[in-house]
């Protein structure tokens, strides 16, 4: 198996550096998209008004409770070829890769259906204001037509990042980024149609974006390439790509779900607190697509050097992606808290929202960077094959630990603290939880490595 030209090396060379330089492509292709994604609602928060960007705003947890879901598939994808990758198994590469391919498609389009059919008795189950819901529901099932193509994209993107090659995924996002921003003007600004305008823009830039990295992956020559004539579903493959996959994608998608119920304390205070904390959730996406590039190079380098079976390697490779995530959030924190208005000026020009949207963001400013310790050692496991503790821990921590909180604290106080200092006590919880059971696990799976 040869190493293309752009990829980083994940069994050789100082990891710390690796690490990095592996990082910043995935890095500036996670913030390109929340730049997109961020002109979804500086497009209708600056040409269609408040109401819009509250509608948008109101759907962001459902959105990402479903996008979060395909993003742990591919997580899982990523470490079952970066595992064969890693040990130089050509035949396993090829045909982990085909299957992984059809799952992802058949689960985009189900997941297409279901946010379809279900979006707005979820909206209306958590709360979404009266005069909002129409046009909340509306953005939904639009965007929801290119989950298939979502899903296609993540699964490219998880074969180029577990062979090292994280440049190519960003030069394909970065195009169809662009189409984005430019449709969503041209459809908000020209054609007057706000909501469904930017969801429409939305849907066609991940299906371009799904196009450029399925026909690059048809033309590598790599075993990790896609071919036609291959295509088919390894059962033994199938399951293992579920059985990381699926319980990846559960507890990736059980962040937002929980957030559902903080979206719905959020929802029970008026519209400009709403509209307030929706231009605020902005950050939350700069600063967790950040650390989530270091998440995505600790499962790519752990997972080749457990195939390659360099046990020091391994560790390593978890503790530099964690200092690099928490250092990395941080940073990102404090330039938050200092330029709160400045930035919460890019979706609103209301001072009311803006008011409500830094009562949110000085909270978190400061909260960020301890969730590396749960994401990161999450990762850490996964590479391992290990997700069933992990996911229970973080239903518990994460979850239900959230759902008492708001039922308790946030129904007592009611204030905008008490309801988001749960982030910071939650993943404290689980943290604490996840490491202790990384470490207890590596020290039995050590032992059956080489020296």
């Amino acid at each position: 198996m040869s190493a293309s030209k752009s990829a980083v090396v994940l069994t050789e060379g100082p990891i710390g550096r690796n690490i990095f330089f592996f990082s910043v492509p995935i890095i500036l292709s996670n913030l390109l998209q929340v730049i997109f994604n961020m002109s979804d609602i500086a497009v209708v928060g600056h040409f269609a008004g408040s109401s819009a960007l509250g509608a948008v705003g109101s759907t962001a947890q459902l959105v990402s409770l479903f996008t979060a879901f395909l993003i742990g598939m591919g997580a899982g994808i990523n470490v079952l070829i970066a595992r064969h990758y890693g040990a130089g198994h050509a035949k396993s590469t090829q045909e982990s890769v085909h299957t992984a391919l059809i799952i992802a498609l058949l689960l985009g389009i189900v997941i297409c259906l279901l946010g379809c059919l279900s979006a707005r008795f979820i909206l209306t189950l958590f709360g979404t204001k009266p005069e909002l819901l129409d046009s909340a529901v509306l953005y939904v099932r639009l965007f929801f037509l290119g989950m298939p193509a979502m899903a296609l994209y993540n699964f490219g993107s998880a074969v180029y990042d577990a062979v090292g090659n994280t440049r190519r995924p960003l030069f394909f996002l970065s195009l169809a980024g662009l189409v984005n921003v430019l449709l969503n003007l041209f459809f908000v600004i020209i054609c007057h149609w706000d909501v469904a305008g930017v969801a429409v823009a939305s849907a066609v830039s991940q299906i371009m974006a799904a196009a450029l990295i399925v026909t690059s992956l048809m033309r590598e020559d790599d075993c990790y390439g896609i071919r036609l004539k291959a295509l088919r579903i390894t059962p033994e493959k199938a399951h293992a790509i579920l059985s990381i996959g699926l319980s990846s994608g559960f507890q990736t998608a059980i962040f937002p779900l929980a957030n559902l119920f903080i979206q719905s304390g959020v929802n029970s205070f008026d519209a400009t607190m709403v509209a307030g904390n929706a231009a605020a959730a902005n950050a939350d996406s700069i600063v967790y697509e950040t650390m989530n590039a270091f998440y995505i190079a600790c499962s790519s380098f752990m997972s080749q050097n457990y195939g390659a079976g360099k046990r020091q390697r391994v560790i390593h490779s978890y503790l530099w992606s964690l200092g690099w995530s928490f250092g990395s959030a941080f940073v990102l924190g404090l330039l938050l808290f200092l330029a709160g208005p400045q930035f919460l000026s890019i979706f609103t020009s209301d001072p009311a929202v803006i008011e409500c949207g830094l009562s949110r963001l000085n909270i978190m400013s400061f909260s960020y960077a301890f969730s590396a310790f749960m994401d990161c050692t999450i990762a850490a496991s996964r590479s391992f094959g290990l997700t069933t503790v992990p996911t229970i821990s973080v239903i518990l921590g994460s979850c239900v630990f959230r759902i008492i909180w708001i039922k308790t604290i946030f129904a007592h106080f009611h204030t905008i603290p008490s309801l988001y200092l749960l982030y910071i006590f939650s993943w404290g919880i689980t943290s604490t939880f996840e490491i202790l059971y990384f470490f207890n696990s590596w020290r039995r799976i050590r032992q059956q490595m080489p020296e």
